[in-house]
């Protein structure tokens, strides 16, 4: 047998490290659309977008590690065709690259504002060439505009209060965060981010840019305000990577649609971002955007190809860092589940809530009390994975 894994991506390389772990010892390629060896991104948005970190660090392994693996890498050619009958993935370079078992770690493309494209000073964050460029695009006392009032946007927004320019946050939510963790977390962050100094525009929707010879010097909010800008970060949300998909006989539907084992078609899986697969305990599909899920789910994958015949049933969890908030959540809160704080105190800055949700505890989330939040995340294995929420 030969396993192909498409995307040289953290769900990428898991899966290949997987595959070795647990005995494989065929072939394997990891095809991947950047010239990179497999790096980090949730450094991208905090280390390397300040400048803490060199590029090198952020990779994932050292290159004598992923020798060791004896996989070919294939970099730089991105895929364009997938023909899922013949397992077979035709790249941009020209290669036809056909596989037992092939492994779609794709990931995420961010989704971008009308006018944007060619757009001097205009930023999106997902690669680490996208970091780069945005970083040498600051200078002091430029005024950033942060477009996105999720995680990834208040995570730059954060980072870029400590490079001495203005920091503008905006977006639809009251505050950051509010649709996922509900008005008692959001506003403790939004009081997070005014201290740190960023200033915060949100409740109401971007609906463009304004330009000056070329350059961005504007958001327009729906409003009809605009919001002066030398740089805007593009971050409000991104779309699974399938369009190389269409036609392959794969179904793609908010990503690519997979049974209980990641397996998307005979032969085909998907791990990571990309993969919507079917959560056996929730009976729901479900796909999870962070990093520990690429990790956990490859490894699924991973031993799916290999036979194990297991379903993928994690209890979801991410983590952000922003100024000196490290928040681990759990589960999955709601800003419409009913939020109760079990332990500490948020004027302490160090607390633990608990979500509820149709007399379940849906989610767990954890402000600077990760071990705490770690302990109770047991009360949702009861509750969620028993399929009442």
């Amino acid at each position: 047998m030969n396993v192909l894994v498409v995307g040289a991506s953290a769900a990428g390389l898991a899966t290949v490290e997987a595959l070795r772990r647990k005995g494989y010892e065929g072939s394997v390629t990891v095809l991947g659309a950047e010239a990179h060896l497999p790096y980090d991104r949730p450094p991208l948005s905090k280390q390397v977008l300040a400048g803490a970190w060199e590029p090198e660090r952020a990779r994932l392994r050292p290159p004598e590690a992923l020798a060791g693996l004896a996989a070919d890498f294939v970099l730089g050619d991105p895929a364009v065709r997938l023909d899922a009958a013949a397992r077979t993935v035709h790249t941009l370079g020209g290669r036809e690259l056909t596989a037992d078992a092939i492994v779609l770690a794709t990931g995420l493309r961010p989704r971008t504002l009308p006018g944007q494209h060619g757009l001097a000073g205009v930023h999106v964050l997902r690669t680490l060439d996208d970091a780069l460029a945005l970083r040498a695009d600051l200078a002091p006392g430029k005024r950033v505009v942060v477009v996105g009032d999720g995680v990834l946007g208040a995570e730059i927004a954060a980072t870029l209060c400590g490079l001495d320019v203005e920091v503008t946050l905006a977006g639809p939510q009251e505050a950051p965060l509010a649709y996922q963790f509900g008005p008692l977390v959001a506003g403790a962050l939004a009081a997070l981010h005014a201290r740190g100094g960023v200033r915060l525009r949100l409740g109401a929707p971007v609906t463009g840019l304004t330009e000056a010879d070329g350059r961005v010097a504007g958001v327009r909010l729906e409003s009809g305000e605009v919001l002066p800008a030398d740089v805007v970060v593009v971050a409000f949300g991104a779309a699974p990577a399938t369009e190389w998909l269409a036609g392959s006989g794969v179904l793609c539907d908010n990503g690519v649609v997979c049974d209980s084992r990641c397996r998307a078609a005979e032969g085909i899986y998907a791990a990571g971002d990309v993969a919507r697969w079917h959560h056996e305990r929730l009976d729901v599909l479900l796909r999870l955007e962070n990093r520990t899920n690429a990790t956990e789910q490859a490894i699924a994958v991973a031993g799916n190809v290999l036979g194990e015949d297991r379903p993928y049933t994690p209890v979801p969890y991410f983590w952000t860092n922003q100024f000196d908030a490290r928040i681990h959540v759990h589960g999955t809160p709601a800003a419409d589940a009913k939020v109760s704080i079990v332990e500490g105190d948020p004027a302490a800055g160090r607390f633990v809530v608990r979500y509820h949700r149709g007399g379940a505890v849906v989610g767990v989330l954890g402000w600077n009390m990760p071990k705490q939040a770690r302990l109770r995340r047991q009360e949702i294995d009861g509750a969620v994975l028993a399929g009442r929420s």
